[in-house]
This record gives structure tokens, sequence and C-alpha cells, in this order.
């Protein structure tokens, strides 16, 4: 399903939103029999509470929707995507400030979304017309972009391994006139990528590194990483069943870097994109990697295994050293990595680390007004003797557990040096469960930040 507004032609039921402090005001604009009606129904303009003014035929003459207040307001996002309207389409009447209308245009937009390839769903048809203030093709591509991700996290491994994501990659390029190589199974070795043929070689399709690159050659150089472990078992070091349930959304940083470079190629940014993706299966099998091996990266670091289920900052180590050879002026990763940051941040806050203070300013600026929050966390150098090995340069897995996610950003800071400015942003990729505009399942997260992010910088 492609998601689009409305036509302004077309006839459409008006919505008003009604907050609590003017809902007397509301009442007395309405004819007594309105009156009696929204009395009747305990319309107090809660957030959320919709009520229809009805027609002498029995059709919708108008509906109000509460718009609580500044408090409600503030704990949620995309309201009116969770307003319980009827089928129909409809206008938004009230003026909202350009970025409220956005807001809820794109939320309304999001909340369509269903994930029907395997079993059929309702789809209770809900158009809006755009508000007037809003760029409705601007809005469009983005939820296009959202849509694009929340299908690949939301897809089965059997159905989405390595070969199927180069696939959805390609579909990406070959429609916007990308180039794309993609580099297989043990040319891996050859390409000077051990670190990602060691993680995948066990998996009933071979790992691969898929390189997209668009855009003016001579335009500012950014450089998108998504972590593609198409599914994960923890490897030798097996994860109990609870914890392998959701590990189709371990390739969640794959589908955020399509999602973003989506948006990107269709809003056509005056940018040199380049989007990198190591896809994998950490799989058992006899060609699995080990606890205790010790692998040479690309960077001619060696790395210690200490945990096969830190598979994903091992093959993100060479995709970014791969990266960062170029000397991009931005390079971004994105990757379901830890579950230390799940359990200080939550699932609706990806944890965002930087060491360049411009760069995470303009992303949590950016985040704020795109609604894709993100929350800084530190490259604190005080834990980075912790990822140290006393056989190698590195250990992958740090013992103790403790400031996971700060450990692994540390990690991956090594393999990064070389780009101007660099970011990990450490994401969920699901929604535990429905929310406005946020249906539960996959969801691409942190990529509107980046992108509204990046129009600012660019145009």
């Amino acid at each position: 399903m492609s998601p689009r507004f409305a036509h302004a032609d077309e006839p459409a039921i008006d919505i008003h939103l009604i907050e609590e402090q003017d809902l007397e005001a509301a009442r007395e604009a309405l004819t007594p029999a309105a009156r009696a009606w929204i009395d009747a129904q305990g319309f107090r303009a809660k957030l959320g509470q919709v009520v229809a003014l009805p027609l002498p035929d029995g059709g919708v003459d108008a509906v109000l929707v509460g718009w609580g207040d500044h408090a409600a307001r503030r704990r949620e996002r995309f309201h009116l995507a969770g307003a319980p309207l009827p089928p129909g389409v409809y206008r938004l009447e009230t003026d909202l400030p350009p970025d409220s209308a956005e807001e809820q245009a794109l939320g309304w937009l999001l909340g369509q979304y269903v994930f029907d390839r395997y079993k059929k769903a309702d789809r209770p048809e809900r158009r809006l017309v755009a508000p007037a203030s809003v760029d409705a093709a601007r809005v469009e591509a983005i939820a296009a972009g959202v849509f694009f991700a929340r299908d690949l996290v939301n897809t089965p491994a059997n159905a989405l391994g390595p070969a199927a994501l180069e696939d959805a990659a390609r579909e990406i390029a070959f429609r916007h006139g990308d180039r794309i190589t993609v580099t297989t199974g043990d040319a891996l070795i050859e390409a000077g990528l051990p670190l990602i043929h060691a993680v995948g070689r066990a998996g009933r399709e071979a790992p691969r590194l898929i390189d997209i690159a668009w855009g003016p050659h001579d335009g500012p150089k950014v450089t998108i990483v998504g972590k593609g472990v198409c599914f994960d078992t923890g490897g030798l070091d097996l994860k109990p069943s609870s914890a392998m349930r959701l590990m189709k959304k371990d390739m969640g940083g794959a589908a955020a870097a399509l999602g973003l470079a989506e948006i990107v190629m269709e809003r056509r940014l005056p940018i040199s994109l380049r989007v990198l993706i190591p896809a994998v299966e950490n799989a058992i099998g006899p060609d699995a990697f080990r606890p205790g091996d010790i692998l040479t990266s690309r960077k001619r670091l060696t790395v210690e295994v200490g945990n096969t289920d830190a598979e994903g900052r091992l093959i993100l180590a060479d995709a970014l050293t791969l990266a960062a050879e170029e000397e991009p002026d931005l390079l971004i990763d994105f990757a379901t990595l830890t579950g230390a940051a799940r359990v200080a941040l939550g699932p609706d806050l990806p944890a965002l680390f930087t060491d360049d203070e411009a760069l995470a300013a303009d992303l949590l600026t950016a985040g704020v007004a795109a609604r894709d929050p993100l929350w800084r966390l530190p490259l604190w150098d005080g834990y980075d003797a912790d990822i140290s090995s006393p056989v190698a340069d590195l250990d992958n897995a740090p013992a103790g557990g403790m400031a996971g996610a700060i450990t692994a950003a540390l990690f991956l800071r090594r393999f990064a040096a070389g780009a101007k400015a660099w970011a990990h942003v450490d994401l969920y990729a699901w929604n535990p469960k429905a929310k406005p505009g946020r249906p539960a399942g996959g969801e691409l997260q942190a990529a509107r930040a980046v992108f509204a992010m990046l129009e600012r910088r660019h145009g």
C-alpha cells in the first residue's frame, strides 16, 4: 500500500479539534440540537474523544475530536491518528501551526499501515486531505520510507534472509537509478571484509556486503551503515528462546538505512549518499565462529570473540572501516545493537552516541521537530579500557555486562576514525504495543530525525 492523501477536491467530512479549555465556546457555536447531542454523548473534549455531528439524512456533518490539554498531548504523538473515526474522507478544519499540522498529517498516514503479507487484514479506509500548510509530497515520501522499513522488519527470517535483503536494496537502487554492488561469500575475504565473512559463514545463505551509491559526486558525502543481521540465534553462545523470538528484527538497522535512503532519494537531497549494509545470519553450524576465536578486522585490529552473540558490532566494524576510508563528511550507523540501551531508554528512545557536539545538537533538535526522538548517551572514555583483551587488540563482549551500550559504541568508534563526523544509533526497531500512528510490530526509528537534520544542513 502506498501512503497517499486524499485529493483536495474530494468531498470530505470536516474535523474540528476541541481543546478542553475551549469546549464551552465550541458548544455555543453549535445549534441547540447539536449541543444536546454532544452532551448526550458525554463529549468533554478529552484527548481522543470523538463525536460525530449527524445530518438529518443520517450522514455525518462534521466530527469533533477532543484535543485535551498540553499536558495530555505531550505524553504522546500523532494524536489525530489515534482518534476512532469511521471510514471516510476527512479534512482538518482547525488551524494548527505548520509543524503541528505536519505531525498530525504524517501520523494519519503512518496509522494506515497494515502488514498483511500472510493474513488478510481489515483495512477501513480513512483518508485525509492534506492541510494547506503541509508539503504533501514530502510527507508522503517520508511515510513511504517508513512503510518500506516496517515491511522489512515485519517479514520473518524464512522470507527475509541476506539474499532477500539484497533484493530490497536493489529495488530501491533500480527505482532511483542508483549504483549498487554486492560482495558475497568468500569474495568478502578477498575484498578485505573478514569479520562480515566470519559472522555469516555458517548461515544457510552466504553473507554479503551491499553497497549503494547515489547522488552528485560533488555533493556533501554522507554514508549510512545499517546492521543487517537477518536472524540472530546468538551463535554458539545460544540465546534462550524468549530472547530469540523477535530476532527477525535484528536487521532493523539495515531497514532504517534503506528507509532513510528511500526518503533522501525521493526528495532528491543534494548529497552524495552511500549506504553500506553487511547482511548475514548469525547461525549455528560446523563453520560457525566460536567464543575465544581471534579475528582480524579490515582495519587490521585483532578482536577476541568474548561472545558470539555480540556479532553486530563485528560486521559493523568492517563496514565502518570501509566507509571511513573515504573520509565522508558524515558517517552514521543504525543498529539494533544492545539490550542495555533498551533497559536504559525503553523501546521508544534510540540511544545516540557521538563525539561531535554540533552533530549531536542538530540530531536532537531534528528529532524533536520530526517527532522521532533520540536520547544522547556518553562515549565515556573511562570505559574504553573495558573493551581491551589480554590476547588481542579488542574484546567484542567485555565481561560484567555493565554499560553495555556504551562499551559497544566505544568498540565501533575504533573503526569509524577517518570520518569527519560520526554518530551511532542503537535502536529497537519495534513497537511492542500499538500507539497512534505506530501499529504494533516493526518500526523505522531515528531515520526521520536524520532526514530532517540532512534537510536543514543541505536543503
